[in-house]
């Protein structure tokens, strides 16, 4: 399983180019894509968004949300918090539902960084 960023997803959607929509199209592919809550939450919010894409992501498996997982995601946000990086809070949401899952994170947003350095996060760029 490898867990899908929204910033990748509408890279890919967006027919951009890089490691990371090629590592989307590939778990896309393989069905191994799996979608932390949060970020079909983000998705479903695009204004616009073209029925068939969201019909597509819809279908895709979520990653469940486990006991504690919300004390986790804000504890995890407030150790990115304590070294003045950015978290944002549906970052940290994502983040923590890798976590959980013990999957691989491929996005473009270079804010998970401060949550990868921080914690065992796999991070694909």
């Amino acid at each position: 399983m490898i867990a899908l960023d929204t910033s990748s997803i509408i890279a890919f959607l967006d027919g951009s180019t890089g490691k990371d929509v090629l590592a989307v199209d590939l778990a896309l592919e393989q069905r191994q894509a799996v979608l932390p809550p949060a970020v079909l939450c983000e998705l479903l919010s695009v204004p616009g968004l073209p029925r068939r894409p969201r019909t597509l992501f819809g279908q895709l498996p979520l990653l469940d949300v486990l006991d504690g997982y919300w004390e986790r995601a804000g504890l995890l946000r407030a150790r990115v918090l304590t070294k003045e990086r950015k978290a944002r809070l549906a970052d940290a949401l994502i983040a923590q539902s890798c976590l959980d899952h013990d999957v691989p994170l491929i996005s473009r947003d270079r804010d998970f960084r401060a949550f990868s350095r921080l914690s065992s996060l796999q991070l694909l760029e």
